[in-house]
């Protein structure tokens, strides 16, 4: 067997505590070498056998170590892979992957340059109720698909103080929060669209940031194969709309709630050793979502309704992958380019809520718009 890949996590936060460091820890082949936390001694008290280090720069200079994990503020993404990738590590990066479409491409060619694997950490790919839909489509159980109204709704009514995802600036806000991982799922799902139209705002009393967006991705195909995908996220919504509501040309499924991952990692939860017997999380079928499907498209009233079980989530595959595409045994699941292409949308659409216009698609950089 050859020698685990160490692993350095810069950051224990939310993200670096909850989504990095347990599925990190959870992957063999992988080691948790090193956790930076500028302050604090929580880190070494959640992991004790794990060098605690107080500066980036300790990580980017131990030749021991062979991944980084950057899960720090957003602002910070696009200095520390670069000096990741500069010292010669492999990288992930939490989204977005960069602040700037430019700094995306940027980095990916840094990546190339150096001959080193970038990742973006979209783990929201390995929730089961986008896993699902994907089923769903894979099997043609709704037929040709028309509509897909994807939520993350919240209810955070009062701005929160002290938290950097709070406070103003162009790579914070409810789009660079929740965005990415409803713009990436749309991309995973149908590819690129033709056109955009967006809607950023700012709902609540006070508030620092866009704290609701809307957006449309459109496409348009030959024939009737147009497909509109919605994005939805506020933080005001004390009773949510479904995660997801999918409608297609055989019926429609509708799904509430959100994976319980998140939850069950908040609560301190720890994902097993992937690979052994014992089992991650599977949804509760009380969470479960609903088919209903035309027995007879000629006689609209004859349906059928049906719960539908929602796929096991797993964040650990994206380590896992991680670790295979470092290692030359598989090709990167999620590719630095559709962390540019998140961006890059996500760019778009703050330029068509300004313009209120639906704006055409182009991941051409420095294409007029």
């Amino acid at each position: 067997m050859s020698a685990p890949i160490r692993v350095a996590v810069l950051g224990f936060g939310l993200g670096g505590r909850v989504f990095h460091v347990p599925f990190v820890s959870a992957i063999p082949g992988l080691e948790l070498a090193a956790i930076v936390q500028r302050q604090g001694d929580e880190a070494a008290a959640a992991y004790p056998g794990v060098r605690v280090l107080r500066s980036a720069e300790e990580a980017f200079a131990d030749p021991a170590i062979d991944l980084v994990v950057v899960a720090t503020p957003n602002d910070t993404h696009f200095n520390l892979a670069s000096r990741a990738l500069q010292a010669g590590k492999h990288v992930v990066v939490d989204k977005p992957i960069t602040s700037t479409s430019q700094q995306a491409r940027e980095l990916i060619a840094l990546a190339k340059a150096q001959g080193k694997v970038l990742a973006p950490f979209h783990n929201r790919r390995f929730d089961g109720d986008f896993l699902t839909v994907r089923k769903l489509r894979a099997e043609l159980k709704l037929g040709r698909i028309v509509t897909v109204e994807s939520h993350f709704d919240r209810f955070r009514p009062m701005q929160r103080t002290g938290s950097w995802k709070e406070a103003g600036g162009p790579a914070n806000g409810l789009l660079f929060d929740l965005g990415p991982h409803l713009i990436d799922q749309a991309l995973a799902l149908f590819g690129p669209p033709q056109a955009i139209t967006a809607t950023i705002r700012g709902d609540r009393d006070e508030t620092d940031i866009d704290d609701a967006f809307s957006v449309l991705l459109e496409y348009t195909g030959e024939g009737t194969t147009y497909v509109r995908y919605e994005c939805r996220a506020t933080m005001l919504a004390a009773d949510p709309a479904p995660r997801f509501r999918v409608h297609g040309t055989h019926g429609s499924y509708v799904k509430s709630g959100v994976d319980p991952q998140e939850a069950a990692l908040l609560g301190r939860a720890r994902p097993p050793m992937l690979g052994t017997d014992e089992a991650w999380l599977r949804e509760a079928e009380t969470a479960w979502g609903t088919l209903t499907v035309a027995l007879d498209r000629n006689e609209p009233g004859s349906l059928e309704r049906m719960a539908c079980a929602t796929e096991r989530g797993d964040y650990r595959l994206f380590y896992a992958n991680v670790r295979d595409a470092i290692l030359g045994t598989a090709p990167l699941a999620i590719p630095a380019e559709d962390g540019y292409r998140v961006i890059r949308l996500l760019e778009l659409a703050r330029l068509s809520s300004e313009r209120r216009m639906t704006l055409d698609v182009s991941f051409d950089q420095g294409e007029a718009v």
